[in-house]
């Protein structure tokens, strides 16, 4: 085995790890409604967001679950992932009533601009199912590390029932190749897009002193 294949057993693995933990996890969970801000492991040093944004960001997902939580119990499953105050909903409702009060609810939730609903009218699925997308998401993770041109910390990863939803502030060059990456994986069975498109100048004015693999550049 290569040095460098080596490596990339290492993160695979690692992520991999990381997916068990997060599955354990979803069993011992009574709540049915989640914010995306929990287990996301993004470096505040390397985000593209502000030091305010991403506060902001938590904030909105923390509070939009407990309105959630509060408004539908355990009958619904709604996913709250915000990014640069764009908020996207994925997960599980009862009905097409519920999903409208669902996008209404966080709507109204402060610093939120925007809404992204892709809210499913239908069960929540299984453990196994979303063991499996729990194993994707580590698998997408993986591979932006591994692919050498990529700021792997500028996206964020979603999965739901095999659709990997990319967050993040990057460029068209960076958009493209990253849903090139995902649409590779084992076990992606879409890519939906839901990126904040910045220009190279713009890029180079955030990160100047940044390679792709996160280290200072020389």
């Amino acid at each position: 085995m290569t040095a460098m294949n080596a490596m990339a057993w290492r993160r695979v693995a690692g992520s991999v790890l990381v997916a068990t933990a997060l599955v354990t996890s979803l069993s011992a969970c009574a709540p049915l409604v989640f914010g995306g801000a929990v287990g996301t492991g993004v470096m505040v040093a390397t985000d593209r967001r502000t030091s305010g944004a991403q506060l902001e960001d938590q904030g909105i997902e923390m509070r939009a679950s407990a309105s959630l939580r509060e408004a539908f119990g355990n009958r619904a499953r709604v996913v709250v992932t915000s990014y640069n105050r764009r908020v996207l909903l994925t997960g599980e409702v009862p009905s097409e009533t519920d999903r409208a009060l669902a996008v209404r609810i966080v709507s109204s939730v402060e610093n939120v601009m925007e809404i992204v609903d892709e809210l499913a009218v239908m069960a929540s699925p299984s453990l196994p199912a979303r063991s499996s997308d729990a194993l994707v998401t580590a698998r997408v993770k993986a591979a932006l590390i591994d692919a050498q041109d990529l700021f792997a910390n500028a996206f964020k990863v979603v999965t739901e029932r095999g659709t990997v939803y990319l967050m993040g502030r990057v460029t068209q060059r960076e958009a493209d190749r990253a849903t090139d990456v995902t649409r590779s994986v084992p076990g992606v069975q879409r890519v939906v897009r839901v990126f904040e498109i910045i220009s190279e100048e713009e890029l180079a004015r955030i990160q100047p002193h940044q390679t792709p693999d996160g280290a200072p550049s020389r």
